[in-house]
């Protein structure tokens, strides 16, 4: 996954590229089973049935082998299933700061200073940030919910310059990819008494 792509969410790639698989390989038995139920591959193969006879056969004849090699198959597809089910209900990595030995900073409060700072920028109502990544390539989440008339490229300016590099500074990296979620201000209603 690209360092710009790790801000923005977390990678499904193992999950993705298995379903791909297994919907590759299901397209390709409707395949075959098309050819050969169309006759094509010979109108002898068409009429045969769905459990060929002479598989029976061969299961039947070495009954002790069939049953392991259906049992190895079941354990694997069950821990290839608990694994993908663990690997996809994992919560997300926030990686906290290690100053030294005896002193870390939670990514939470990382992201709670991190917003803060983000609150101070003119035209910044609100904000809201998540470090997440790896402890040696982090990545930040930053909604920002802007004021109504607020110059959004100003914010972005002053948001790069200071809010940003500081963030940078304090994680130790050179580059922080940074996914920016910007809100615009809505006028404040104001109730008539």
């Amino acid at each position: 996954m690209t360092p710009s792509l790790r801000a923005v969410a977390r990678s499904y790639r193992a999950e993705r590229g298995l379903t791909g698989v297994v919907g590759l390989l299901a397209l390709l038995a409707g395949a075959l089973a098309l050819v050969v139920g169309a006759g094509w591959l010979g109108r002898f193969r068409a009429a045969r049935p769905v459990l060929d006879p002479v598989a029976l056969d061969t299961v039947a004849a070495w009954p002790e082998v069939a049953r392991i090699a259906a049992i190895a198959a079941g354990l694997l597809l069950l821990v290839l299933g608990i694994w993908l089910a663990a690997r996809a209900l994992r919560p997300e990595a926030h990686p906290d700061l290690h100053l030294d030995d005896a002193l870390t900073v939670t990514s939470g409060a990382l992201s709670s200073a991190i917003a803060a700072d983000a609150e101070q920028v003119a035209g910044v109502d609100r904000a809201k940030a998540a470090v997440v990544g790896e402890r040696d390539a982090p990545a930040l989440r930053l909604s920002l919910w802007l004021t109504e008339g607020a110059d959004v490229k100003a914010v972005w300016q002053e948001l790069d310059d200071s809010v940003l590099r500081r963030a940078r500074d304090s994680l130790g990296v050179d580059a922080l990819p940074t996914a920016v979620r910007v809100e615009l201000g809505a006028a404040r209603r104001t109730r008539v008494r």
